[in-house]
């Protein structure tokens, strides 16, 4: 177990408490920490359920949404499908590769949507524990060439 203090728990036995930590208490600040000392770990495969971390505005609306992604998804990466809705419906494709991370330049598995209807968007996950995945979503701007950040996210196996 990794304990991050005032709460702030990963446990590798427990995907539930694991996301619930990350979701409840966890600070920002923590929750660079995690992304900060995980490794790229392994690569998602088949259905993973999904929960917005912060901005904690998003957290209450976004399951009506998005519910988690689909990876089509081999030991060096494929493609994958954000499931949308819980009637299955699944859109919004990115490409899966490794990639330095924007934030500290070390391996992550990098979600890219530019073949998507929406080519700005750019993820990063590492897996944090067996089976969950923490993560940011970044907005890509041309002009200048920057990067801001929308939200944090975990995945999880069901």
């Amino acid at each position: 177990m990794s304990d991050y203090g005032g709460g702030c728990l990963l446990d590798p036995g427990n995907r539930a408490a694991t996301i619930d930590s990350l979701r409840f208490r966890c600070s920002p600040e923590q929750q660079d920490a995690i992304f900060d000392d995980a490794p790229r770990g392994a690569v998602p495969m088949g259905v993973t359920d999904g929960w917005v971390i912060r901005p904690v505005s998003i957290r209450s609306w976004s399951p009506a949404i998005w519910i988690g992604k689909t990876f089509y998804t081999g030991p060096d990466g494929g493609y994958l499908m954000n499931r949308l809705t819980t009637a299955g419906i699944e859109g919004w494709r990115a490409e899966v590769y490794t990639a330095p991370a924007i934030l500290d330049g070390e391996p992550t598995w990098a979600l890219d949507y530019a073949p998507s209807p929406t080519p700005q968007v750019y993820d990063e996950i590492r897996e944090i524990t067996p089976d969950v995945w923490f993560g940011y979503s970044w907005w890509r701007d041309d002009a200048p060439p920057a990067m801001m950040l929308i939200l944090s996210f975990a995945l999880a196996t069901p």
